[in-house]
């Protein structure tokens, strides 16, 4: 029998790495998808050599749409699984910031993710089978610091709702992944300070992986990995609006990210 693929974007670090390593154990057959060429090829190697799994490389600028469109025309063809983990933050004010970074942003949060799940979701139909996973966060939920980062996500989360309703009974499965504060690049990458952030509130990589792949299986649709994030999220829905933002400028350390 071949073995099921899954296409992973952005798996040079963080949660998408932690994504293909354990899709790479379990069997899976592995396309990943990222800018950096260089990074993709080691992991690629990485995984091969240690899992005997087959490894694709597929580079490509999510916000470019002719770098969405490559990867688009791929899922066309058929994969079991689709990570749509690519997504980036930025630091500053949003009143100041690039308005062309702020766009590239949202074409890699946004559009990307839609683009994908459309060219993925009819082979996924043919079969009867299929799993979709959004990576989107506890920001989309909660009225974070990060403005325009927060309201992406909170389309990844809604979009995935809608997504979840319309295919039920299919086989098919999307999934919004929503994790809070995880020890990876993205912070460091978008400038961000996080050095005051209360150790309670970091997740790790493994963990966070493991958590929502367990969910996947038991057919949630928002997953929220970790207690003090499930605490939190559950809280915010039944606290007035203007207390949720004052713990979220709290935890969020104010001022400093759109």
């Amino acid at each position: 029998m071949p073995r099921p693929v899954v296409l992973i974007t952005g798996p040079t670090s963080g949660l998408g790495e932690g994504f293909a390593r354990r899709y790479a154990a379990d069997g899976y057959d592995l396309v990943l998808v990222a800018r950096d060429q260089t990074r993709l090829e080691a992991l690629a190697e990485d995984l091969r050599a240690g899992t005997g799994a087959t490894v694709e490389v597929l580079p490509a600028d999510l916000a470019d749409a002719a770098g969405r469109e490559k990867v688009a025309e791929w899922l066309s063809a058929g994969v079991q699984v689709l990570v749509n983990n690519a997504g980036f933050g930025t630091s500053g004010e949003f009143w100041t910031a690039d308005y062309a970074l702020l766009q590239s942003q949202l074409d890699v949060n946004v559009t990307a993710v839609m683009q994908l799940t459309h060219a993925a979701l009819p082979p996924m139909l043919d079969a009867h089978k299929g799993t979709v996973i959004n990576v989107a966060s506890v920001s989309g939920l909660l009225p974070g610091r990060g403005s325009t980062y927060s309201a992406s996500k909170a389309w990844v989360i809604a979009f995935s709702e809608g997504l979840a309703n319309g295919l039920g009974g299919t086989g098919v499965g999307v999934h919004a992944l929503c994790p809070g504060f995880v020890h990876t690049e993205f912070h460091e990458r978008a400038g961000i300070e996080m050095s005051g952030l209360p150790s309670v509130m970091w997740l790790e990589v493994d963990d966070v992986v493991r958590d929502c792949l367990a969910d996947v299986a038991k057919d949630k649709v928002v997953i929220v990995p970790s207690l003090q994030y499930k605490a939190m999220t559950t809280a915010s829905r039944l606290m007035p609006r203007n207390l949720v933002r004052a713990m979220t400028r709290t935890v969020g350390r104010g001022r400093g990210r759109t």
